[in-house]
């Protein structure tokens, strides 16, 4: 039974960065696609970017492109969400999400798509 479990989170100030990791508890994190999200308090659940279990292609959202990296660090087992410039419309639990199924990039931006979600960490950006 794979569970995830991320870590990372926690207070900045705006224009800080963070790095946010995601562990698996069973096998790599190569066997899976991941994704990142988060969720705001009254706001839906958005996706962030995410990285093809096939390749190493990575997607992303407009409103962060060029901010945050998604990235797996293979010798530590993690997946990070490397997060710059951080703003106060960042302040949110950020989710880690694993797919064993889905084949390259297609629908990793969709939350539906992946089985397996961590429990969240939290973010908070004061300004």
């Amino acid at each position: 039974q794979l569970q995830l479990e991320e870590s990372g989170g926690g207070l900045v100030q705006a224009g800080d960065s963070l790095t946010l990791f995601c562990s698996v508890s069973v096998g790599t994190v190569s066997d899976y696609a991941m994704g990142w999200f988060r969720q705001a308090p009254g706001k839906e659940r958005e996706f962030l970017a995410a990285i093809s279990r096939t390749d190493e292609s990575t997607i992303y959202a407009l409103s962060v492109e060029g901010r945050f990296t998604i990235s797996r660090d293979n010798a530590k087992n993690t997946v990070s969400l490397q997060m710059n410039r951080l703003n106060p419309g960042d302040a949110a639990t950020y989710y880690c999400a694993a797919d064993l199924r889905m084949l390259g990039t297609t629908a990793l931006d969709i939350s539906s798509t992946y089985d397996f979600w961590g429990p969240g960490t939290q973010v908070v950006v004061s300004s």
